[in-house]
């Protein structure tokens, strides 16, 4: 086991590049949208692309506490459908309702990372854990499918909360509901940035870089692999 975790009573995990990936290689960008928008899609700059990805995910932060499922739906379908006026991708109603469905509903959008059931089995016999994530109420299922609800204590989801990493609000959370202060806890994540807010309550932070983009220069403690967690 990392010698980091052997004096603390819980693990905090996110979960995107941490437990698991886009199929698509991309979140929002999944691959039921990318089979329907086309080669307008393709015709379009980076910069258009990124202006357009930037106008939605505005709007998503605009109110992130979402309670349903269905309201998470609602939200996708305005998403893509400002990245649709955006890029002038002529996304039907019928179309962005598929693709917002399928991105909220669909798990094979999700890959889990190899070995992580073997992790967190292994980790759950000898510590509490627990998920800090920013994300919405599909979490669930999606948790599920990839196999790893059975070994999970606690949960905070931003879409719950109603704030997104790294205000101290969704840390303070997850502390209130694990009963343990915060220099008995671990975060592992793939942002610094994330890091830093729950280093600043006293979390132990660990640095994955599961996804080569993380692999950023830090202090904290840096892994690429759950695996090496109970090696």
């Amino acid at each position: 086991m990392l010698d980091i975790l052997r004096d603390k009573k819980v693990i905090f995990f996110d979960v995107g590049y941490t437990l698991d990936k886009p199929a698509s290689g991309d979140w929002m960008f999944t691959n039921r949208f990318l089979d329907m928008a086309g080669e307008k899609l393709k015709q379009r700059t980076e910069a258009e692309i990124h202006r357009a990805r930037d106008a939605g995910l505005r709007y998503l932060a605009q109110d992130h506490l979402i309670q349903t499922v269905e309201a998470e739906i609602r939200n996708f379908f305005d998403y893509y459908s400002i990245v649709s006026d955006h890029l002038d991708l002529g996304l039907s109603e019928k179309e962005r309702d598929q693709i917002a469905r399928d991105r909220a509903c669909n798990m094979k959008n999700y890959i889990p990372y190899p070995g992580i059931r073997e992790v967190l089995s292994t980790l759950s016999k000898t510590h509490k854990l627990g998920i800090i994530s920013d994300t919405w109420p599909s979490i669930e299922p999606q948790l599920e499918y990839i196999g790893v609800s059975q070994y999970l204590s606690f949960t905070t989801f931003s879409c719950f909360v109603g704030v997104f990493k790294p205000d101290k609000r969704i840390y303070l959370d997850a502390l209130n509901k694990c009963g343990v202060p915060a220099e008995e806890t671990v975060f592992i994540d793939d942002g610094v940035r994330n890091l830093d807010g729950a280093a600043a309550l006293g979390i132990t932070p660990i640095l994955i870089a599961a996804n080569p983009a993380a692999d950023a220069e830090t202090n904290y403690t840096k892994i690429r692999d759950l695996r090496e967690l109970i090696r």
